[in-house]
């Protein structure tokens, strides 16, 4: 089957072509796993965490992707949840302990990390960790709420804000985007404040239903009640902060943060960052509770993401044009 292969890890600076196009053996699905022959598989910053080390895979050669879509082709043995031929989708947690806090368990393994992802025909995973996709979406479209969608859900939940406050979105890419429309239908009376560097990311926040967008070094005209950082890096932490109203909380939705910009956070200030109660909370991976709660409500709203697509092929020009800022929305891949 063709895959895209990361055989070593590099700064994309060095390497403008760090995936291999490959052929390898089509895997064989163990007992209560399920095979899924891919139609798309969404292009996440993880991604670029892997290939630059932050989140180094534990073995090499191995193929990348966790926004995955396809459809079950075989099943492994007492495998009985799908169907040959259903439409499923797979996301980041490939699999865990099931409890609850899973997400924090040693047991957690993440798609196209610990083992193979979607970046290639095929792929396995336990049934349990397969989710159906509801019919309105494509299968392109849908790739990207397995992760950006789902993580973005998860960390509004973190927000812990109420109807009628005011939530601020730093960064605004695939998980924002999304973020942004499930706020409009959950939280109705709450306004959202967008910062992105893109004037035309700016306007295309406005044209979703932001109240307001601006740089991430502005200030929004109201302090706010929660902010989610979805950026890859540290300045926007500390913006963030300086726009929070007293008690309220920054959720910071990123795997890693590079070290690019780290002192960045020698400009923290405790009295006018952090005092009066402000609070600091990450997100850690994603439950299957997460997208399986998701993914219906998105179906229903319905959420509607922004997609550009790419041949399995091109995967190395999506990672580098999502590593240069190049991005409305989200990136997805074109397997089938």
């Amino acid at each position: 089957m063709r895959a895209m292969l990361l055989e070593q890890t590099a700064l994309l600076a060095d390497v403008e072509a760090p995936l291999r196009l490959a052929d390898i053996p089509v895997p064989q699905p163990a007992p209560g796993e399920v095979r899924i022959r891919v139609a798309a598989c969404g292009v996440c910053h993880t991604e670029l965490d892997e290939i630059e080390g932050r989140v180094a895979p534990p073995r090499l050669p191995i193929v990348l992707g966790h926004e995955i879509v396809g459809h079950v082709d075989a099943r492994g043995r007492d495998a009985a949840r799908w169907r040959e031929g259903d439409r499923v989708g797979v996301g980041w947690i490939h699999s865990s302990s099931g409890e609850r806090d899973e997400n924090l368990c040693e047991l957690f393994r993440a798609t196209g990390r610990d083992v193979n992802g979607g970046y290639a025909e095929y792929l396995t995973v336990p049934e349990r960790y397969a989710y159906r996709i509801p019919a309105s979406f494509s299968s392109a479209e849908a790739a990207p709420l397995l992760c950006a969608g789902a993580i973005g859900y998860r960390a509004l939940r973190l927000a812990s804000i109420n109807d009628g406050e005011l939530l601020g979105l730093m960064g605004f890419g695939a998980s924002a985007h999304l973020v942004l429309q499930l706020v409009r239908h959950c939280l109705p009376r709450t306004s959202l404040f967008v910062f992105a560097r893109d004037p035309d990311v700016q306007a295309f926040a406005r044209h979703l239903g932001a109240a307001w967008a601006g740089d991430i070094s502005d200030r929004a005209p109201e302090a706010l009640h929660a902010i989610i950082d979805t950026t890859p890096v540290w300045k926007p932490v500390v913006e963030a902060l300086a726009n929070l109203r007293p008690g309220g909380r920054l959720v910071i939705n990123a795997i890693r943060k590079e070290d690019t910009d780290k002192d960045e956070l020698l400009r923290l200030s405790y009295h006018e960052h952090l005092w009066m109660e402000r609070e600091l909370k990450s997100v850690a991976n994603i439950t299957h509770f997460d997208i399986a709660e998701f993914l219906p409500l998105a179906g229903q709203i319905p959420i509607r993401p922004e997609v550009t697509v790419y041949p399995l092929e091109e995967a190395n020009r999506a990672l580098l044009e999502l590593k240069q800022g190049r991005s409305k929305g989200a990136k997805v891949l074109q397997v089938e």
